[in-house]
């Protein structure tokens, strides 16, 4: 018994040691190294203050901003998720069509048929800060009115913002909310 019970201790103790400590730091070190701002996330600056993070989405519903896709969670950091209930659920259903309701009421200009999904649905981390190309055009009207500017501008300033895929071929484009904010109030 001796002979097996002591090659298996060393071989947990090993495992603990190079699992819980040196992949560790391998991973914690090839973060600090290769991502934006030592893997601690990318701060969004304006006017020398901190207002955001990039990958955390914000609320914005006021009329002169462009609006971010619903959170379930109200966009708390620490409780990240999504509804968890289906699209068959009553409750659900009712939350979407109130948030259209509420588009439609915000964007006399535009037909129901019009709403991109995304700003009608939260995502399913609840802290999505990106919206399509599409869901940032169809809010141009209501913005140009609010902030008496002209249309074909803020087209501009959505299209300077699309983020393309990864090499062309990851993902989908996607604008991030807060970014194109901050480059809105900018524009006079």
């Amino acid at each position: 018994m001796k002979t097996n019970l002591f090659p298996a201790i060393k071989l947990t103790l090993l495992c603990i040691v190079f699992f819980v400590v040196i992949y560790s730091l391998i991973v914690w070190s090839v973060a600090y190294v290769t991502a934006p701002n030592h893997g601690r996330g990318e701060v969004v600056m304006n006017d020398g203050k901190v207002v955001g993070f990039a990958i955390v989405g914000q609320t914005f519903n006021q009329d002169k901003y462009f609006w971010s896709r619903p959170s379930a969670v109200n966009y708390n950091a620490s409780g990240s998720a999504g509804s968890n209930k289906g699209p068959s659920n009553e409750e659900y259903l009712q939350a979407v069509q109130a948030r259209i309701d509420t588009f439609l009421i915000h964007n006399p200009d535009v037909k129901k048929s019009q709403i991109p999904v995304e700003l009608v649905t939260a995502s399913g981390s609840g802290l999505d800060p990106h919206i399509s190309p599409a869901a940032a055009y169809v809010q141009i009207k209501r913005i140009a009115k609010v902030r008496n500017l002209d249309e074909a501008k803020l087209k501009s300033l959505v299209d300077v913002a699309v983020e393309k895929p990864l090499m062309g071929l990851f993902g989908i484009e996607k604008i991030n909310v807060l970014k194109l904010n901050i480059e809105l109030t900018k524009l006079k």
